[in-house]
């Protein structure tokens, strides 16, 4: 292996993987340490659950590491999910133009290091779980079966977005329940909000792949929607913005809760009217847009928190 070897095409250009030691940039690509974006979108929704349960008023001693240990764990367990992604979807990834480098269908880590690299991870992802109270434990061990699933839902399902959603978000429900010990009705529709944010920016992503998918037989909601994507698109925007209302109601949050949504509403609004599902630079550009969105909704429970302490 040489340091030539060559990154996918949708990590960035000259990122700082390529910069690392031969002997361990295809591990760090394995777990897409070069694409930040998966990050931050498993990350969020812990943020949203932390922010929501806070500005209920559960307010522990411990708050203040806990984005610190969640994001040490999105970081490890996105690596991890990936890799498992990868070891699963190999021969599929082999067939497609933007997979085809990944790590495993170019033969720079074999299955088996593969596997030895996901356990490795999931252990650092487990330390970091058992920081946290023991509902919280038992919580985020059960989302494991969400993740063993996910890869094979694009072979059943033209729906694997959905599957996606109830994966990814599972964080608004460790976030809340890290706060409170419990979880609430507020938790829930944060947790629907994120589900329907999933499909809104997966949907978007899967318009890169649809020629492909469609040739070696994946499913994908950019499949079955096609044409009228950017009408679903509102929908499931509606779907976000709505999800968050009600976790506001249900905490009988403050109205500058519910400005707060502004500007995620105006980014939502942007990246359905400027979305080209046949331009797969825009598809990338708008998917990538997602992180500033997350951040964004996040105001909403951020400024309701604000209230109670002014």
């Amino acid at each position: 292996m040489t340091n030539s070897t060559p990154s996918t095409p949708d990590a960035a250009p000259d990122n700082w993987v390529d910069h690392t030691p031969a002997q361990i940039r295809p591990y760090l690509r394995l777990m897409r340490a070069d694409r930040p974006i998966g990050t931050w979108l498993l990350l969020i929704p812990c943020l949203w659950g932390l922010a929501l349960a806070a500005a209920a008023g559960h307010n522990g001693s411990s708050l203040f590491w806990y984005p610190i240990f969640f994001a040490i764990g999105a970081y490890v367990m996105r690596g991890a999910g990936c890799a498992y992604n990868d070891i699963v979807d190999r021969d599929f990834d082999a067939k497609v133009e933007r997979t085809a480098l990944r790590p495993i269908p170019s033969g720079q880590i074999s299955v088996k290091k593969a596997w030895a690299f996901l356990v490795f991870l999931c252990l650092i992802g487990l330390i970091v779980l058992l920081q946290f109270n023991q509902f919280t434990i038992l919580l985020g061990l059960a989302s494991l079966l969400l993740v063993a699933a996910y890869p094979f839902m694009k072979r059943i399902t033209y729906w694997p977005q959905a599957w996606l959603g109830l994966t990814f978000n599972w964080g608004a429900l460790l976030g809340f329940a890290a706060a409170a010990g419990t979880l609430a009705p507020a938790a829930f529709a944060l947790y629907g909000a994120g589900i329907f944010w999933t499909l809104f920016y997966d949907t978007i992503y899967a318009h890169q792949d649809t020629d492909d998918d469609a040739l070696i037989g994946v499913k994908s909601t950019a499949l079955r929607l096609g044409e009228a994507t950017q009408k679903w698109l509102i929908g499931f925007a509606t779907m976000i913005i709505a999800g968050f209302m009600l976790a506001g109601f249900l905490i009988d949050a403050h109205p500058l809760y519910y400005a707060a949504l502004i500007p995620a509403i105006a980014h939502l609004t942007w990246q359905i009217r400027t979305l080209d599902i046949h331009d797969s630079h825009n598809c990338l550009r708008l998917f990538k847009s997602n992180r500033d969105c997350g951040l964004l909704l996040l105001l909403a429970p951020i400024c309701d928190r604000i209230t109670h302490l002014i």
